[in-house]
């Protein structure tokens, strides 16, 4: 199914403007390079800006999304632990009420 034209011409916009912008962060001039794309140098200032807050974020969201990964591997093992903890403990209760070493008296 084809795009919308609004879409394209949005999809196309963003791809031209991450261009430019890496343009300027490899040492473009930045004078030179707004009268090519024909847009001012605080038009060209703003998608920087804003280029480099969106791959901040990205990585910051990456960051998070690997430490809630170790959280919910740390609860598992937590909870794994615990589990055991208390199946030796119901173990540990059902041997002492059996008390085996009533049943082993002298014959004297």
């Amino acid at each position: 199914m084809p795009k919308p034209a609004a879409a394209a011409r949005a999809a196309r916009s963003a791809k031209r403007k991450a261009s430019v912008v890496l343009e300027l962060l490899c040492d473009a001039d930045p004078e030179s390079t707004s009268r090519k794309d024909g847009v001012t140098a605080a038009t060209l200032t703003e998608w920087r800006d804003a280029f480099l807050t969106g791959g901040a974020e990205a990585l910051k969201a990456r960051q998070e999304a690997q430490l809630d990964e170790q959280g919910r591997r740390d609860k598992g093992v937590i909870a794994e632990t615990a589990m055991q903890i208390e199946l030796l403990r119901e173990r540990i209760r059902r041997m002492e009420d059996e008390k085996p070493f009533l049943r082993w008296r002298s014959r004297v």
